[in-house]
């Protein structure tokens, strides 16, 4: 499976690099296997592999602590990689801009379920333990101390999802980094539109007879894959670039049947309703205020996903000691949900963070 849905979904760039890759360095590939991972629900797995991406090298301060390593982390069926594009790393990776690579030891990992990381399509199917966000961030963690041997972040920062995660990582690891930066997100417990158009997404997949309960042919996708698939297109659109790709009939039919099409053939139905899933137990809420690091919230007017009328953020951006959030306006720039990764857009926010949060000589 290539993820390609989900990329076009909500934003993100290909897998593949583009022109930018030249301008910074070569990045790091590797693997990290945890055996016995144990899963919040109790569930274990004999070995995890965590799949993931590096660029730069890490750097000690005088104490001995890791100063220059920033944690970027995909969304919902998305992958590390989806960072190396000219829409994202080629506005933030490249020499002078925000995150120099040559300054920075950028860690992008494949979160579990994701890209080539452990997932249920590997074998298990719904016989793969049910993880779940604090589940992931914990691999995260035990990926950058104990493989890359990192002991303290300059940045944390995430997109869709991996704003939501970078929520988590506030509130668990208050002392391990010095900035945290959610994109396209909200710190409140999923409900509402958001969980209902997730809750019709999995039971699309999991009320169709073609699922048998996770053990179908992988070659042969369950009809009710269709059916999510159609509600994720909608819950990461955005109006405005929509009427201006599809502004007749004929052409609107054809963009719902071309990409419908080529999703089917590129995504998984385990693999899905496990990513989305996950989410079903988050809720930063109630620890807010145990979030020490000075926290960035960036979203979009557009974001169908985490519509600004609602004012959650600007409600709960109050609870965090050092926190400021920033809502972009919509514009030709913006596109929906997936602005998280349109970096023109919102990268002098992040330049503000990381002057702020720079450490005094």
């Amino acid at each position: 499976m290539k993820y390609l849905m989900w990329l076009f979904v909500l934003g993100f760039a290909g897998l593949a690099t583009t022109s930018h890759a030249a301008v910074w360095p070569e990045p790091g590939e590797g693997d990290f296997v945890v055996m016995n991972f144990r899963f919040a629900s109790g569930e274990t797995l004999p070995e995890l592999n965590l799949h993931y991406h590096t660029l730069g090298t890490a750097q000690k301060d005088k104490k001995g602590l890791t100063a220059n390593a920033v944690l970027v982390m995909h969304g919902t069926g998305g992958a590390g990689t989806q960072f190396l594009n000219d829409r994202f790393g080629g506005e933030l990776f490249g020499p002078g801009q925000p995150l120099d690579a040559t300054k920075f030891f950028i860690v992008m990992p494949d979160d579990i379920g994701h890209g080539k990381s452990s997932k249920p399509s590997n074998g298990l199917h719904a016989k793969f333990p049910h993880y779940n966000y604090d589940d992931m961030v914990l691999a995260e963690y035990r990926l950058l101390t104990e493989k890359l041997k990192v002991d303290h972040l300059r940045l944390v920062m995430g997109t869709s999802m991996g704003g939501m995660h970078t929520w988590v990582w506030g509130e668990t690891y208050p002392a391990f980094m010095d900035a945290l930066m959610p994109l396209a997100s909200l710190p409140v417990q999923i409900s509402g539109r958001n969980r209902m158009m997730r809750k019709m997404l999995m039971d699309s997949i999991r009320t169709d007879l073609e699922w048998n309960n996770g053990e179908y042919a992988q070659q042969h996708q369950p009809h009710g894959l269709v059916g999510a698939l159609n509600i994720l297109l909608v819950m990461g659109s955005s109006p405005l670039q929509w009427q201006k790709e599809a502004p007749d009939r004929d052409s609107a039919d054809k963009f719902l049947d071309d990409r419908i099409t080529r999703y089917m053939q590129e995504d998984d139905a385990n693999d899905l309703l496990y990513q989305v899933d996950a989410s079903r137990d988050y809720n930063p809420q109630p620890k807010l205020a145990s979030i020490k690091a000075p926290l960035l919230a960036v979203n979009s007017a557009d974001d169908q996903i985490n519509p600004p009328e609602l004012g959650i953020l600007e409600r709960e951006i109050k609870n965090v000691a050092h926190g400021r959030a920033v809502i972009i306006p919509i514009s030709d720039k913006t596109r929906g949900h997936g602005t998280h990764t349109i970096a023109a857009v919102w990268k002098d926010q992040l330049v503000s963070l990381l002057q702020e949060t720079e450490a005094k000589p």
